[in-house]
């Protein structure tokens, strides 16, 4: 395991110098050092780090919740709505059309559905940061879409996992969904109008009883929520989002950091330890062919966007890049499907594309002003901006409409 972190950190570092982002990193590094590569092989059977990379998906997960907020959909308004259903929509129904085209079978195509239609909050996240763009008018709608996503996750995840289950007749399913759900609609109603007793509960000035009260909580729900139906990683999801609004969330979000920037590593590391990089080429005419079609889905879905929100191209690109990449959501959609004995190709293809969005995703970002140029009402860009990646930004959104500097000002 030592070596497993590692190896991890010393291929983050690297890539790190050239701006490449650490999951396509972690996932590489299991490959690379896994039982089906030759050369040094750290850990021989996947599966012991099956517990410790459990462990890495709640605190993703958990972490997620913490960081989403139920009075962002207040605040939002009907735009947000829009902008993530315009998104969803276009990415989750290509997704599933890609998933019914191939012809791997109806649950593969739900699966590939999720893995298609769900950006990186992580990778989104950090390509905001490093490019400048946090103060940007266009950012506000990405993280709009991002809230829609993961809202579109809980439900989507609690779904798929009847499916999944192999339900043997239609009223097993059902029954299956309604228990999913019922425990699902529990846990949200307790976030909603719980806060307080909750907050009361694990209010403590100890940082040491703190960590362990929040990590019992998230690790423990999650294994409930599995004996319900609902996926592990979906009930921490909704212990952070009861903890993150309580007076001790501000606290948990900088305790919880560390542990899930470690134990996440290791989940990343873990998936790539079970992919063959043999199996990598038979399904490389799919990853290339998912790409395009997310490629074409983002650039629509960002010009969607833009003009609910009245911005112009250079905005409009900004959010058709941001989001492009995939990253965490699908590796736990390739974990649910290998779990549950789907096409065995479904995990190479997954790791495929998500380690080829992975690392194009950030690069496209930093050149977003090329894709506003071709963008209808896109200009050709001013050669000193294209030297200084944040003058390009500023005079995009500079060109954008009169709402959209009003936006700023806000």
């Amino acid at each position: 395991m030592g070596g497993a972190f590692l190896a991890a950190a010393v291929l983050a570092r690297l890539g790190g110098r050239i701006g490449l982002p650490t999951i396509p990193l972690f996932i590489l590094a299991g490959i690379l050092l896994g039982p089906h590569t030759p050369g040094i092989v750290l850990v021989a059977d996947p599966h012991d780090l099956e517990m410790l990379s459990a462990l890495g998906l709640v605190l993703l997960l958990f972490y997620l919740g913490l960081e989403f907020h139920l009075d962002d959909l207040k605040t939002g308004g009907r735009k947000m709505a829009a902008a993530g259903g315009t998104y969803l929509a276009l990415n989750v129904g290509a997704g599933l059309g890609f998933g019914f085209a191939l012809g791997w079978g109806t649950s593969e195509a739900l699966v590939l559905a999720g893995v298609l239609g769900i950006s990186s909050s992580a990778i989104v996240t950090k390509v905001l940061v490093d490019t400048g763009r946090l103060g940007n008018p266009e950012t506000r709608p990405i993280l709009g879409i991002i809230v829609v996503e993961d809202i579109f996750l809980a439900l989507y995840l609690a779904a798929l996992q009847p499916i999944l289950s192999g339900a043997d007749s239609l009223a097993s399913a059902v029954m299956d969904g309604g228990k999913a759900f019922g425990f699902l609609l529990l846990l949200a109603l307790a976030a909603r109008f719980g806060t307080r007793v909750v907050g009361h509960l694990f209010n403590t000035k100890d940082d040491e009883l703190l960590v362990i009260s929040f990590l019992g909580a998230a690790v423990f729900v999650a294994g409930v929520s599995e004996w319900f139906g609902v996926a592990d990683a979906i009930g921490a999801f909704m212990v952070g989002l009861m903890l993150g609004s309580t007076t001790s969330g501000e606290r948990i979000r900088k305790l919880v950091h560390p542990l899930r920037d470690a134990f996440g590593a290791i989940f990343f590391f873990a998936f790539g330890l079970s992919i063959d990089p043999g199996d990598l080429p038979t399904v490389l005419w799919p990853v290339l062919a998912a790409v395009a079609v997310t490629l074409v889905m983002n650039v629509l879905a960002g010009l969607g966007a833009a003009r609910v929100y009245g911005f112009g191209p250079g905005p409009a690109a900004n959010i058709s890049t941001a989001l492009l990449a995939r990253g965490e959501f699908a590796l736990i959609l390739a974990t649910m499907a290998a779990a549950a004995g789907l096409d065995s190709r479904l995990s190479p293809f997954i790791a495929g594309y998500v380690l080829v969005l992975a690392v194009l995703g950030p690069l496209a970002a930093g050149q977003s002003r090329w894709l506003a140029r071709i963008l209808p009402g896109g200009r050709a860009p001013d050669p000193a901006a294209a030297r200084n990646p944040a003058s390009a930004s500023a005079s995009a959104s500079a060109s954008a409409s009169g709402e959209e500097r009003i936006g700023a000002g806000r």
